[in-house]
């Protein structure tokens, strides 16, 4: 049996970019018995929660949710608006990035990579201007999508999908932009119709607030209509019978139902907090937490202060310092998990996670534990990270 109870006495903090910390309305909801998924109660719960889910994504396109993870719905995106070999531009934003292209590969697809040598690319946004002119070199339209990744949790970087679209539209091409806000959804601010993306990838267990298990495709009429002739296989992630099913509220395959219960619980959390309350909270904590990090004498990851994320701060150490050995420390001695290094940032960065049910005591537990550990590992740290956020919070 896992032993959880790692630690004698108070809570373990969860300061990862995701999975996030789950609230217990949530996780009182998830617990409710469950019922028939073909039954009356159910089509009217569906009906309700597939209607009211659209206002997360500002879009009045429709939202599929899959009992996936958010791998799932990256592979969905693909499958149900593409053929084999298609070629697909995509631009190396950080990790999570990376790993979408892999998946790409896999499925048959052809992938172009814009990236910049070494880590140059991963401490900034995506280009839109690079993206622009590879389009516009393009003129046989040969390439039939663009995938960027909104909130890179691997960096801390949340890129301007506004800007790629005005670039795509600059080109005059008719790729479809497809874009990954697994981690930006209710946490950074998301316009699905607003800026023109045509299948949004979304998952559950970041700032949705839920555990692992959910995600989502929200799909414009222009993908709806790829979808009719895309040839790649598919079967689980096809969109059509899950339309269809959703149509009277119900799912074309047995649903999470529990799951579900969850999400309908937390998208009436965050409504009743309101979506522009929810954005500025993590927009504080986010310049609280880089207060802090500069206080300590260390770098943000992120070079460009216009894409900082509201969601993550991934911290660069010096060379002295093994950011995974410091975590390892810190989650021993303070009982606190901080994200690692990912790819090419694997032992040079920690990041810390303020994202989805977090407030000002949550984030200054977290700063504090980091500041202990910088100071039991033998970095001294400048000044007082959580003084400064405090006077940030305050």
């Amino acid at each position: 049996m896992l032993k959880l109870d790692n630690h004698p006495s108070g809570r373990h903090f969860l300061h990862i970019p995701g999975p996030s910390p789950v609230p217990s309305r949530v996780l009182r909801a998830i617990s409710y018995q469950t019922i028939d998924h073909r039954g009356p109660e159910f089509g009217a719960f569906g009906l309700e929660l597939l209607q009211k889910i659209r206002l997360l994504f500002k879009s009045d396109d429709p939202v599929i949710i899959y009992p996936a993870s958010g791998t799932g719905a990256w592979e969905a995106a693909l499958v149900n608006t593409l053929n084999p070999g298609d070629t697909v531009l995509m631009y190396e934003s950080g990790h999570f990035a990376a790993l979408w292209k892999r998946l790409a590969q896999r499925i048959g697809l052809n992938t172009e990579f814009i990236s910049k040598p070494g880590l140059e690319g991963w401490r900034g946004g995506v280009d839109a201007k690079a993206i622009e002119e590879r389009l516009k070199s393009d003129p046989d339209h040969l390439i039939k999508a663009v995938c960027v990744v909104h909130n890179e949790t691997s960096t801390g970087v949340t890129s301007d999908i506004a800007a790629v679209r005005a670039a795509m539209d600059a080109a005059n091409h008719p790729a479809l932009l497809m874009v990954d806000t697994i981690s930006g959804l209710g946490s950074a601010n998301y316009e699905h119709s607003g800026w023109g993306v045509d299948v949004t990838v979304s998952g559950s267990q970041k700032g949705l607030m839920l555990p692992p298990g959910l995600s989502f495709n929200t799909i414009s009429a222009k993908a709806l209509a790829a979808s009719k002739t895309a040839t790649l296989p598919k079967a689980f992630w096809a969109w059509d019978e899950i339309l269809e099913a959703n149509q009277t509220g119900y799912f074309a395959t047995t649903p999470a139902t529990n799951l579900l219960y969850g999400l309908s619980e937390a998208i009436d959390m965050i409504l009743g907090e309101g979506l522009d309350q929810v954005f500025a909270r993590h927009q504080k904590l986010a310049l609280a937490c880089r207060a802090a990090v500069k206080a300590w004498g260390l770098e943000v990851l992120c070079q460009d202060p216009s894409v900082y994320s509201p969601v993550v701060t991934s911290v660069l150490v010096p060379e002295s310092i093994d950011a995974d050995a410091l975590r390892k420390l810190i989650h021993e001695k303070y009982n606190l998990s901080l994200g690692t290094g990912l790819g090419k940032l694997k032992g040079k960065v920690f990041r810390i996670g303020h994202l989805g049910d977090c407030n000002e005591l949550s984030l200054l537990a977290a700063l504090s534990g980091c500041e202990m550990g910088l100071a039991a590992y033998g970095f001294t740290p400048k000044a007082s990270g959580v003084v400064a956020a405090q006077n940030i919070l305050m």
